[in-house]
């Protein structure tokens, strides 16, 4: 099949690579606009924007994808289908209606799970224990689609959103990949989503990034390792806010109010409304990220000092 790939940030690319060494034709890809990054503020291309131009693909970067422009254009290439990952824009009927097969979806839940921008820091945040990912059509609703396919991965004790992300973005392209093959065979069948289990993954804000240390310590350890490495875990130290990397909880550790702070000679650690937990990186506004016994060295935490 002719097919052009949309997707937007570094977890699309392997899926990219993976379509574009398959037994189908990548005829171009769809990706969000340069926009500023860095320092400088410079315009910069997107993770598949950069893949596709360093493999001599056409990029298209519409503002929007009704934009008739886009449209003329999507129309020209004639793809059979469009396979999407994490694209960052909401897909208009009229560009939905062009390939023949569609647009299909990789989406890294377990739908009707966790359907929005977030779904894999929901899943650690929440507590899951099982996740995965589901490719699905792609239609006017938000991830309401009917699957082609599943894979499902444990969530580890100890996986980031980071980690648990780099692994289906991995195990997806594959799935994706066999979607893809299976339509153009003619043996691929998408299933209705079940009506019951559905639950919501909106983006995770700066504020929800931050440490409620009055909550029991494996819901401080959840927040942090769902929050990473974005939007960044955080808390305040002296009044000034500090990124905070995971943590571990210490169920034999001494009593301490929720977000006192004790330091020790190879620890650092913090109450919270149960057991504390031993920090991990932490790193000051400005400064490097160090480890928790280096930073408290380097700050000189006092007894009964804590975050806040």
């Amino acid at each position: 099949m002719r097919v052009i790939f949309a997707g937007t940030p570094a977890v699309a690319v392997p899926a990219l690579a993976a379509v574009a060494a398959s037994r189908h034709e990548l005829v171009a890809v769809v990706t969000r606009p340069d926009a500023p990054a860095g320092r400088g503020r410079g315009l910069s291309r997107s993770p598949v924007g950069e893949w596709a131009d360093e493999h001599g693909v056409e990029v298209l970067t519409p503002a929007r994808p009704r934009d008739p422009e886009f449209l003329d254009r999507l129309r020209a290439l004639a793809p059979d289908c469009v396979p999407v990952v994490a694209y960052g824009a909401l897909v208009p009927p009229a560009a939905l209606e062009i390939p023949q097969h569609g647009w299909i979806n990789l989406h890294f839940s377990l739908l009707p799970a966790w359907r929005g921008a977030a779904p894999v820091q929901h899943a650690v945040l929440h507590g899951d224990e099982l996740t995965g990912a589901s490719v699905f059509q792609l239609e006017e609703g938000l991830d309401t689609g009917p699957v082609y396919g599943t894979l499902t991965d444990e969530i580890r004790a100890a996986d980031t959103s980071g980690d648990l992300l780099e692994r289906l973005a991995d195990s997806g392209a594959g799935l994706l990949v066999a979607v893809l093959d299976a339509i153009a065979d003619g043996t691929a069948r998408a299933e209705p989503q079940p009506a019951d289990g559905v639950s919501l993954a909106p983006k995770l804000t700066v504020d929800d990034a931050r440490v409620r240390w009055s909550d029991p310590a494996f819901a401080v350890d959840r927040r942090i390792r769902a929050c990473t490495p974005a939007p960044g875990s955080w808390t305040t130290f002296r009044g000034e806010r500090v990124k905070l990397g995971p943590v571990v909880p210490v169920p034999d550790g001494p009593e301490l109010k929720p977000g006192e702070l004790l330091v020790e000679k190879s620890r650092v650690l913090s109450g919270t409304a149960t057991v504390p937990v031993r920090l991990g990186e932490v790193r000051a506004a400005g400064k490097r990220a160090m480890g928790a016994t280096d930073w408290a060295r380097g700050v000189r935490v006092g007894t009964g000092e804590d975050f806040a």
